[in-house]
């Protein structure tokens, strides 16, 4: 897939743990887990704002088109 999930990157460089992301988010651990590993086939807007409100980033440091 073209689109990489850099989330564990990004939760890395804040020193945040997924147990901590989830708090913060509103999210399962699973589904979290799920756009962690590039799993997922889809995420909300509002998931993503979010997400990125959590860890002070912008969408473009969670999300990496690569065109292969």
């Amino acid at each position: 897939m073209p689109i990489i999930v850099n989330l564990d990157v990004m939760m890395a460089k804040r020193k945040m743990s997924l147990n901590e992301l989830s708090e913060k988010v509103g999210l399962t651990l699973s589904n979290l887990s799920i756009l962690k590993t590039g799993k997922a086939k889809a995420i909300r807007f509002s998931t993503l704002e979010a997400i990125c409100k959590a860890l002070d980033c912008q969408p473009a440091d969670i999300l990496e088109f690569v065109n292969k």
